[in-house]
């Protein structure tokens, strides 16, 4: 009878442990919802909108290049006797300065040849002139009518313009001869600095060879480009303008930071960057290699630098920063508690801020805070000195929502 006792035992059990669960089941308390959903203004910070002029600044990148550039060359042949010391690569030469001196020795003795027959010449045009004296008197004395052919050759005329051509030719055969002794002298077209050396004393050279390149020290250019839109606010060299606008120009990679050189505008080049579709400008500044004043850092041709140009002046408008312009030029600006989001014009940007002529007035505080979700009608709470200090505030990246907890 063992089994049937266990048997009942279980079966006891098992309906013991039913009815204890059902019990729990059914006592268990139901979740409810404790409060309503609320919205809780989010916290930003704002500026406010101010109206007034100002100057925009446009960076671009521009490349230096020199004003005057010039590859020496002779225009007499022969050998160089002579160098001067300042003509190497890297020094710095004045204008008229002789640099290389070719043998002149051939040239005097051709110079003394023209000289010799331009005396000749006129010798031959006083003999003729003598003779042309002498046919008149006997034309005179004769005392006859001539057609006027005929009387110029008695009075020998042809012979007479024919001694004065050989003075004219002889003239300009010597003066031909004086000038390619002169070229011998291979002179510094300006003041320059010397970039580059290909001749020394005993070199052969001849007319059109390249004996060095030089640049002028007077002023370089820095070929900057800006977008197409941005040159209305630039101003050029004109009637009325001695000077464009002005441009300051730094090396970040070279020079310590706060040192720049400062030049102007100069000229519009009338042709598109060919890569970047951009225009093309150019900037004067004077005295690139700081040969006057060496506090200033000297420019490299061929270097890449940072150029702030400037532009004119921009009255009646509101400056903001770019990075709180928001999607679709808008702005986001809290009024009487609330986001609203307003749509600007732009009258024009920099790198640095947008310029706004409407959509914003005068005291408008405008939201600097970025807000993950963002609408019309939002409540908003401007940050001030206590929410800096770590009281309870709650985070500006949505509209947070806080539910009750379940109650029984």
């Amino acid at each position: 009878m063992n089994w049937k006792k266990t048997l009942f035992i279980s079966i006891a059990i098992l309906l013991a442990g039913g009815a204890v669960t059902a019990f729990i089941f059914l006592t268990e308390p139901t979740a409810e919802r404790g409060g309503a959903t609320r919205e809780t203004a989010m916290l930003v910070e704002v500026v406010p909108a101010k109206r007034g002029t100002f100057r925009p600044t446009i960076v671009a990148t521009g490349t230096v290049r020199p004003a005057e550039d010039v590859l020496l060359s002779p225009r007499v042949g022969g050998q160089v006797i002579r160098r001067s010391p300042a003509f190497v690569p890297g020094g710095f030469v004045r204008k008229g300065q002789t640099l290389l001196q070719i043998d002149p020795a051939d040239y005097r003795n051709t110079l003394q040849l023209r000289e010799s027959g331009l005396r000749q010449a006129e010798a031959n045009l006083e003999i003729e002139r003598g003779r042309q004296e002498v046919a008149r008197k006997d034309y005179q004395l004769v005392g006859e009518t001539l057609s006027q052919e005929n009387k110029a050759l008695v009075l020998r005329q042809p012979q007479f313009s024919a001694a004065q051509a050989q003075v004219e030719a002889a003239q300009a055969a010597a003066r031909q001869a004086e000038l390619e002794l002169e070229r011998t002298a291979i002179k510094a077209p300006f003041d320059a600095h010397v970039l580059s050396r290909n001749a020394n004393v005993g070199s052969q050279v001849a007319p059109g060879d390249n004996l060095g390149r030089l640049v002028g020290v007077d002023q370089y250019w820095v070929e900057a480009t800006v977008p197409l839109a941005q040159l209305r606010r630039l101003s050029f060299p004109g009637p009325g303008r001695n000077r464009g606008s002005e441009v300051k120009i730094r090396s970040r990679t070279a020079w310590p930071e706060g040192i720049y050189r400062t030049g102007y505008l100069y000229k519009l080049i009338g042709a598109l960057e060919g890569q970047t579709r951009l225009a093309r400008v150019l900037a004067t500044v004077p005295d690139p290699l700081a040969y006057q004043n060496d506090s200033l850092p000297p420019l490299m041709i061929g270097a890449f630098v940072e150029t702030r140009i400037r532009a004119n002046e921009l009255s009646g408008v509101i400056r903001l920063n770019r990075d709180h312009l928001r999607e679709n030029e808008t702005v986001w600006v809290m009024e009487e508690g609330k986001l609203r989001i307003r749509e600007v014009d732009i009258a024009f940007r920099d790198a640095q801020y947008a310029y706004i002529s409407s959509g914003l007035n005068e005291g408008d505080q405008v939201v600097t805070t970025n807000l993950s979700t963002v609408a019309d009608g939002a409540p908003l709470r401007a940050a001030g000195p206590e929410d800096s200090a770590g009281q309870d505030t709650l985070p500006a990246t949505a509209l947070e929502e806080q539910a009750g907890m379940p109650s029984s």
